[in-house]
């Protein structure tokens, strides 16, 4: 008996999801497939450029830690942490220009320029 009740509770459960989605495509959620797969999939892309870039950022942080834990005077701290900056800027000077360079791409269609 437990178990129809729990096999009623899943169908529910199913259905209420079902409805809902049947709702958002009805709000519009659907025009995301007019934009194709190649659009989706460049904005992937994006995305996994973005997590990447995030992930080397951590890294170089906990870099960072490692080298003003194991400095021996404020002027080596200064050189770290000024070098640390620098680098920082830097990538993400790179990473802006990577991100709009993709953007472009996403946006013309997938002609880069």
């Amino acid at each position: 008996m437990a178990t129809k009740k729990k096999d009623d509770a899943v169908k529910d459960a199913g259905q209420a999801v079902a409805d809902l989605m049947a709702q958002y495509q009805k709000m519009g959620l659907n025009a995301m497939a007019l934009m194709g797969g190649d659009w989706m999939e460049r904005m992937s892309d994006m995305g996994a450029e973005m997590l990447q870039f995030y992930t080397q950022r951590v890294q170089e942080d906990v870099e960072l830690y490692h080298k003003l834990l194991h400095c021996r005077d404020l002027g080596e701290m200064q050189e770290i942490q000024g070098e640390f900056l620098q680098r920082a800027i830097n990538r993400y000077t790179e990473e802006t220009g990577k991100i709009i360079e993709m953007g472009k791409t996403a946006r013309s269609g997938g002609k880069s320029g």
